[in-house]
């Protein structure tokens, strides 16, 4: 069975949760004897071509300069499609192409003409809920693509039942076209030794301090201003400091809210981390925030509660679907400061019950959402269309 992954990211370029999902599926698919490549743009200091775990990786150069991201992605499907055709012409054609969100849809489409592979789009987050409602002409765009990939992908992954009925409302696709698979997570990523102490004094959370973390893009749709205005209800009882990982367009607007608020000496923002960064901030933390307004899955909460963190959640879209409240997790009103102070008090002031949640989450996610159960499910649907499987 061979399998050829397109991603506008993957690492060591992460922008967001593709990047991670796409690896490790790929890793997991190739443990079990299927064949994969994948294609993704250059980026500085990676090779162009590379075999990491039993997958080929071509990062592809784009050469034509553009003057903005979207017209990028357009150039981009040029030289995917260029690439693809090479690799088809020079070997044997792949039996699924399995695409990534809206960003490699034109030419995932183009290919399943010419080299006659099977089409399949993974959904990881759609564009009406992202935007808000925002009619751009830029979210308009967007928008008009993915539907283009849910009409030519002869199946859909969504990776949540509420992402699965926004599909089919908005796009008006079959029922029988979609299939539920959700996001993982590799645990043993986390089994790193961590001295909490100096993790901690690291980004300025000092001894007595209460550390509560966010990690996540800095856009509207994670509602980090939600969890910056509860700080005022939490700073009225603890002493804590509230650690913000990572970086985007919303990051300017976040900082104007924290000064706003007087938070400056409460609130530090790191900016992007990597991975191993990352995870010792999470296996340092008092409690994890996701405070999303829309979140059609939610890994950084999985990535919590495989760390042993208790985490607080909105109670929206997939992340409803991983949080079992106060069984696993804790969930709040999303854009509710208020409710967002109560999810992290009754955690704080119930270390019985936080206790209860971390073991309750560590095998929610042993359970349900390992790469090696998803990689399972996702060969079964890669077998309904290869014959010779």
């Amino acid at each position: 069975m061979r399998i050829l992954m397109l991603s506008w990211e993957y690492p060591p370029n992460i922008i967001g949760g593709i990047a991670r999902h796409v690896d490790e599926l790929s890793k997991f698919l190739v443990k079990k004897n299927v064949e994969v490549t994948i294609i993704t743009p250059e980026v500085s200091g990676a090779p162009l071509y590379e075999v990491k775990d039993g997958v080929r990786i071509f990062r592809v150069p784009i050469q034509i300069p553009t003057p903005n991201f979207y017209t990028w992605i357009f150039v981009l499907n040029h030289f995917f499609s260029k690439k693809i055709a090479q690799l088809t012409r020079e070997e044997k054609t792949f039996d699924i192409i399995h695409a990534h969100d809206w960003m490699t849809v034109p030419c995932s489409s183009e290919a399943k003409l010419y080299t006659g592979s099977n089409f399949i789009l993974t959904f990881h987050s759609l564009e009406f809920k992202r935007s808000q409602g925002s009619q751009t002409l830029e979210s308009r765009m967007i928008e008009s693509i993915e539907w283009w990939g849910s009409y030519d992908a002869q199946k859909i992954i969504v990776c949540s039942d509420s992402m699965r009925k926004d599909v089919i409302e908005r796009f008006n696709v079959p029922e029988e076209k979609l299939v539920v698979i959700p996001n993982g997570i590799d645990p043993t990523r986390l089994n790193m030794i961590v001295d909490v102490s100096e993790t901690r004094k690291k980004y300025n959370v000092f001894w007595k301090e209460i550390m509560i973390l966010f990690v996540g893009r800095l856009t509207p749709q994670k509602g980090c201003e939600y969890l910056i205005r509860a700080m005022p209800y939490v700073l009225g009882k603890y002493n804590a400091k509230l650690v913000i990982v990572g970086d985007g367009p919303s990051r300017g607007f976040l900082e104007s809210e924290v000064n706003r608020l007087g938070l400056s000496g409460r609130v530090i923002f790191t900016g992007f981390l990597p991975d191993d960064e990352m995870i010792k901030l999470l296996k340092s933390t008092d409690v994890l925030v996701v405070p999303s307004v829309y979140e059609p899955f939610g890994i950084v909460a999985l990535e919590g509660m495989a760390a042993g963190v208790p985490v607080i959640a909105s109670d929206v879209d997939g992340l409803s679907e991983i949080i079992e409240h106060q069984v696993n997790g804790i969930k709040v009103f999303p854009r509710d400061p208020y409710s967002i102070y109560w999810g992290i008090d009754t955690i704080l002031s119930n270390p019985s019950l936080a206790e209860s949640i971390k073991k309750r989450a560590k095998e929610s996610v042993d359970k349900k959402f390992s790469w090696n159960v998803i990689a399972e499910k996702t060969i079964e649907i890669y077998k309904k269309f290869c014959d010779d499987i």
